[in-house]
């Protein structure tokens, strides 16, 4: 309980809260696109370097080298663990449940963001290495997805679906910031720290504020999303966060670290893979998987799944 209303009382939960008042209060409240989109690259480039200056300080290891894996077997086999579901409960066809399934494979940078925030604020610090996990566990969901979608009809991949999948600009910011964080180390990333860490609460407020708007806009728009698929999209995270935490717990991660984990398999992708289904997918309702997966899941995790899947990592660590 302590953990939840610590949770809930601070201040990004709270903006994302505002955000959802507002949209639903049919407020005119908004962040210019161009505003948002800077404010994203600022959030995954300070994560980065921050996860990779923490690597070149304790090095690399088998730790990190377990987790990736991990990460890696998650991102392709959660779609296929959702599949189902979306089918026979969703009354989703084919192309619909890939497009569904491997946003719930992928990883939402925006959650994993705020729980290191939130945990951090609380002494429950997360692996810098996470952050690898976190650019790893982006792709191989999308390809899940579609071979799930394509399976019967002999075309699956293109070269520009690859490339969009492994080149996109979050993958591709978050690797490198990770690389240059492990190249400069501590010493190197002191000169610019003042503006890496002194700001990153401030603009990962409002950034969860405009997320906040589109959410609830999301949910106030779409016809497509009916109380099954809404129910889903609240037990996909819990029973895959489930899974990443147990999966962490067993390889032998630090508690915050088995946490994060259950984050990034509860979380659903918004950004990298919408982009990858409209290119390859079109005909796939992007309004359905964006109300489930933004609409629902990300408000559901950043309010109730931080506290939860740290609850569960507290746990099972104390089982072992």
């Amino acid at each position: 309980m302590d953990q939840l209303t610590s949770t809930l009382l601070s201040a990004p939960v709270l903006f994302f809260a505002l955000g959802v008042f507002a949209a639903a209060a049919r407020s005119d409240l908004s962040i210019p696109e161009t505003i948002a989109k800077g404010m994203s690259l600022y959030l995954m480039a300070a994560i980065g370097l921050k996860g990779g200056v923490e690597v070149a300080k304790a090095g690399v290891g088998p730790e990190l080298l377990s987790a990736l894996a991990v990460g890696l077997v998650l991102s392709a086999v959660i779609p296929f663990l959702v599949a189902p579901a979306l089918a026979k409960i969703g009354g989703l066809d084919r192309t619909n449940t890939g497009a569904v399934a491997a946003h719930y494979g992928s990883v939402s940078v925006v959650t994993f963001v705020t729980a290191s925030q939130v945990y951090g604020d609380t002494g429950f610090a997360i692996a810098g290495f996470m952050v690898a996990v976190l650019a790893m566990m982006e792709t191989p969901a999308i390809l899940s997805g579609l071979f799930l979608a394509r399976r019967e009809s002999g075309k699956l991949f293109s070269r520009e679906l690859l490339r969009e999948v492994f080149f996109n600009g979050s993958v591709v910011l978050l690797l490198g910031s990770f690389t240059i964080g492990m190249v400069i180390g501590e010493d190197g990333f002191e000169p610019i720290s003042p503006l890496f860490r002194a700001g990153f609460t401030g603009v990962l407020c409002l950034f969860l504020l405009d997320m906040g708007l589109i959410a609830m806009r999301r949910i106030l728009k779409t016809r497509s999303l009916t109380l099954r698929l809404a129910s889903l999209a609240v037990l996909f995270p819990i029973v895959n966060g489930t899974l990443g935490v147990l999966a962490g717990t067993f390889i032998g991660l630090d508690t915050p670290s088995a946490a994060a984990l259950g984050i990034l398999s509860a979380s659903a992708s918004y950004i990298a893979v919408p982009a990858a289904m409209r290119m390859s997918l079109p005909q796939a309702d992007a309004g359905l998987y964006l109300a489930m997966s933004l609409g629902v899941t990300f408000p559901f995790n950043i309010v109730l799944g931080i506290p939860l899947f740290r609850w569960m990592a507290e746990t099972a660590r104390a089982m072992t």
